[in-house]
């Protein structure tokens, strides 16, 4: 079964402008139960993390920080929106949730969360509208708690995964590998275990076969145990901030490539939603969409 982790949000507290990038969490689950992709019984709301569970990868400082909401107009910016206790709680509860999915994917293959990829926050501080590092956390808990040394992140979000990189550039148990857009944010680059950086424009075939090549080789050379996959709508041509030209069609291809891959290899797999940006909200849904779509159709 696909299991899915739903974190509610909490949009009310968050100022208009905010509102529109937050509500396709919202959305994202009505359409894939009115289409009838899942169900109801697929849904899980995960428990917060604790903060000893979050201490592996983020420091006690910032911890304490964001617990007593003494950030910095300065570390507030950075972040990119009003921090609110709700949602530095929906935080611990999106970490949660892609932990309980890196578990539930044991089980099953592959499990989902609907949001996470937040890849922008450093072990202490937040960035690009990232609070905790929910991936990060996850490979630390797997790590710590079940003993596992060889870990892959798989980030196709369009920015690259800059706290994610720098949170293990010295940790050997995992492997970071982001395809992104090279001239997007974030400026200056952290450096992952592979970091393959797009032109401007780039369409369909040429990401998908850098992705292809690519792909295989890094699936040979590090033996994943598992792999949490960021799967960012925000590489779509229709994107705000995304500067590629990747079609709905070529990002649905994408899923394809990187579930078959996954699924043939016998690696379970975590999806976590990322980043997406495009104008039309519908457009914006429907390529979320499509990775459960996908994920369901190939494995169940």
């Amino acid at each position: 079964m696909l299991t899915i982790a739903f974190s509610p949000v909490y949009m009310y507290q968050l100022p208009q402008g905010h509102r529109f990038p937050m509500v396709k969490y919202e959305l994202l689950p009505e359409q894939l139960l009115r289409e009838g992709t899942v169900s109801e019984n697929q849904f899980f709301l995960p428990r917060p993390l604790r903060n000893e569970d979050l201490i592996f990868t983020h420091t006690q400082q910032y911890l304490d920080i964001l617990d007593n909401l003494t950030l910095t107009p300065k570390e507030i910016r950075n972040i990119g929106f009003p921090v609110r206790p709700e949602l530095i709680q929906r935080g611990k509860v999106i970490a949660s949730g892609t932990y309980q999915c890196a578990l539930n994917a044991l089980q099953y293959g592959v499990s989902m969360n609907i949001a996470g990829g937040t890849h922008h926050s450093f072990a202490d501080r937040g960035e690009g509208f990232c609070i905790f590092n929910d991936v990060a956390i996850a490979c630390n808990l797997l790590i710590k708690n079940h003993g596992f040394s060889k870990i892959l992140i798989l980030d196709l979000d369009v920015h690259q995964g800059n706290g994610t990189a720098k949170i293990f550039e010295n940790t050997p148990e995992v492997f970071t590998f982001s395809i992104h857009g090279e001239k997007n944010y974030p400026t200056r680059k952290e450096k992952s275990n592979l970091d393959i950086g797009l032109p401007d424009k780039t369409e369909d075939a040429y990401y998908l076969s850098v992705l292809d090549e690519n792909l295989k080789k890094t699936i040979d050379l590090c033996e994943p145990e598992i792999v949490f996959y960021n799967a960012g709508v925000d590489i779509l041509k229709s994107d705000k901030l995304g500067r590629l030209s990747v079609s709905r069609e070529g990002a649905k291809k994408r899923e394809e490539m990187v579930f078959k891959t996954m699924k043939k290899n016998n690696i379970p797999v975590i999806a976590v939603m990322g980043g997406g940006y495009s104008e039309k909200l519908t457009d914006i849904i429907d390529a979320h969409a499509n990775t459960y779509r996908v994920a369901q159709y190939l494995y169940f």
